[in-house]
């Protein structure tokens, strides 16, 4: 008999490590969970990193670290107290974030020595992953993460892992520079987050970033404590000669009660005389100045009022290069142009295709005949012939594409993972230089979400308690690869992002087509063309399993509705393997993602013809041949 399968052999480690997270963490109703998602953690929950069944060494290691750093966070870290002493501006919350770190992990290493290793080990995995270890100048690297490893180090004196020592090295000179009398304090107030605190707000002051940091929530107002002082010594002694006061004030009583009706009196008598002339100020108000209710919130979309949003705080628009670091764009970037060699010169013949189309347009060409203009010498001729025969004027055409952006719209979904996403990049590349060649500015963006079935929203509303249809429930994450004033020759670096392990998530449609409508619409150029490339329906799981199933689809089709209404930008789209044309009148649908150039390119061209049945042509097409 042939034997049973056997079980997954990483579920029994996956259950030891929740049950030591547990312990550590202090809390045994804490769930922890493993997830393909970035780790994160709730008032209630972990997220742990993934398990293969290889269950290798790093693995291993990588997830005991994870689990004991969020662990120790939970144990330690009190949200009131950090939210009491959190600073305003960005940079400054990004170093109170990284030294109250570093803080739990030092006093979780102090207690219980064994989490100091698997935390190294987490360092070292996220250090390496950032390449931390090939910056060389200070600049590149970030002052909050070297703040949160100097913390660590002076609180455990342990070594860190050498690619998080570069950075710590490379600000370490700085920080001690001017935070040295400062730290000194350091090892005096580990153990208590709210004097941690006071001093980390004092070293973010020394390193220059006191601006950011808000109103000191120690300090108490003075006008308050003068107020209450004058408020205690009015109040009567309560021994001594309290009865002494008591037999004076009643024969003092019948005189002051006559005296305080007659101020009554006169009291009630100013009142009634105010509330007439309230009344009468209140009927001679114009309407135009009568008092105005708080205007309602915006709404989340121009396109559907009705359209909701759980939480826009973790959303981002974010330029590529803050998403990766130059060494690492230009290795992304060689990785594409190996990855599309054979195909390069194929597109490169297409643009030049284009090229021509629109080079043709610009020669001078006029219009003759006309009653003023230019005179045209070429039909003098006939007046000598005939003088009855009027003069003949001439005058010079405009290229229709003068002054004209165009924009593309790139879907960077995780379905688009592979080919068709390298294709759309080296496509939008070539098309852009070819485009700023014949004087037409290019702006490249792409879209996607922060993280798999939601994010740091979703997590606010579970902790929030769950409300019914809470809207989109993801972090957004809108690209700018390349802005339109920018020439290509220096951002085709960013291209090479597309290619980044762990940057495709999911995609909603809607939102990031409004976006970049926006974008456009604030632009200054007469004529606007934006083109979306997508291979799919706007998917966010998240989003789809606590609304109704059509809710980002609908989305989509009013944004498209009120762009096409608009008619501000001329909007076209080419789906990849999808049928775009049942949301988008002017569409072009591919079966094979081979064709993308060759679509992107006729698409333009027929934009920019100058015949308009031959425009009218090929934006009809609603699918590929």
């Amino acid at each position: 008999m042939s034997k049973p399968p056997a079980d997954n052999p990483t579920e029994p480690f996956k259950k030891a490590l929740a049950e030591a997270t547990r312990v550590l963490a202090d809390d045994p109703e804490l769930a922890v969970t493993y997830s393909v998602d970035p780790p994160g953690a709730t008032a209630d929950s972990l997220r742990l990193p993934q398990i293969s069944r290889r269950m290798t060494a790093d693995e291993i290691l990588l997830a005991r670290g994870t689990a004991d750093a969020l662990a120790l966070r939970h144990k330690y870290h009190d949200v009131a107290t950090a939210t009491r002493y959190a600073p305003q501006g960005q940079m400054a919350r990004d170093l109170m974030e990284a030294m109250e770190g570093a803080r739990c992990e030092a006093v979780g290493a102090r207690d219980m020595p064994g989490t100091a290793t698997n935390i190294d080990a987490k360092i070292g995995n996220d250090a390496r992953r950032k390449g931390y270890g090939e910056i060389r100048q200070a600049a590149d690297a970030p002052l909050a993460t070297a703040a949160g490893y100097l913390i660590r180090h002076l609180a455990t004196g342990r070594d860190l892992p050498p690619e998080a020592a570069n950075v710590m090295e490379l600000w370490r000179g700085f920080i001690e520079e001017r935070c040295d009398a400062t730290l000194e304090n350091l090892e005096t107030v580990l153990s208590d987050q709210t004097k941690f605190a006071r001093l980390a707000r004092q070293l973010i002051d020394d390193l220059g970033y006191g601006d950011q940091l808000g109103d000191d929530p120690d300090e108490t107002d003075p006008e308050n404590e003068d107020s209450a002082s004058e408020e205690e010594e009015e109040q009567p002694d309560s021994t001594g000669d309290a009865d002494d006061d008591d037999e004076q004030d009643s024969e003092a009583a019948p005189e002051r009660s006559q005296e305080d009706q007659q101020d009554a009196a006169q009291a009630q008598v100013e009142m009634d005389d105010a509330g007439e002339m309230e009344e009468a100020e209140e009927q001679e108000l114009p309407d135009g100045e009568a008092p105005l209710e708080p205007p309602p919130p915006a709404p989340h979309s121009e396109a559907d009022p009705n359209y909701t949003v759980f939480s826009t705080e973790y959303d981002e628009e974010i330029p590529a290069e803050e998403l990766a670091e130059p060494q690492e764009l230009e290795r992304l970037r060689a990785y594409l142009d190996q990855q599309l060699e054979p195909l390069k010169g194929a597109v490169s013949r297409l643009a030049n295709k284009l090229q021509r189309r629109l080079q043709a347009q610009q020669n001078r060409s006029w219009e003759f005949d006309l009653e003023e203009g230019t005179l045209d010498a070429g039909r003098l001729a006939r007046v000598v012939a005939n003088p009855t025969t009027p003069l003949s004027f001439k005058r010079e055409k405009d290229t229709e594409f003068r002054d004209t952006v165009v924009t593309l719209l790139l879907d960077n979904s995780g379905s688009m993972r592979g080919r068709p996403i390298s294709i759309a990049a080296i496509c939008a590349d070539v098309l852009s230089r070819t485009l700023e060649r014949c004087g037409v500015k290019v702006e490249i963006l792409g879209f996607t979400t922060r993280a798999w079935k939601g994010g740091r929203a979703r997590e606010d509303w579970l902790a929030q308690g769950r409300a019914q249809q809470p809207g989109r429930l993801n972090d957004l994450r809108h690209i700018i690869y390349k802005k339109a004033d920018a020439p290509m020759r220096r951002t085709r670096d960013n291209l090479g992002l597309m290619m980044k392990e762990g940057l495709l998530k999911e995609n909603i449609d809607g939102e990031a087509l409004e976006w970049a409508h926006r974008r456009m619409t604030a632009r200054p150029e007469a004529r606007k063309i934006l083109m979306v490339i997508s291979d799919g329906a706007p998917v966010d799981d998240s989003t789809l399993s606590v609304n109704p199933a059509n809710y980002l689809e609908k989305h989509l089709r009013d944004v498209i509705a009120m762009v096409e209404k608009r008619r501000a930008v001329e909007l076209l789209a080419i789906g990849i393997g999808h049928d775009v044309t049942r949301y988008y009148n002017r569409a072009v649908t591919i079966t094979d993602v081979e064709q993308l150039a060759g679509a992107m390119t006729e698409q333009l061209a027929s934009l920019f013809d100058a015949d308009p049945r031959a425009r009218a042509r090929v934006m009809g097409i609603k699918r590929a041949s």
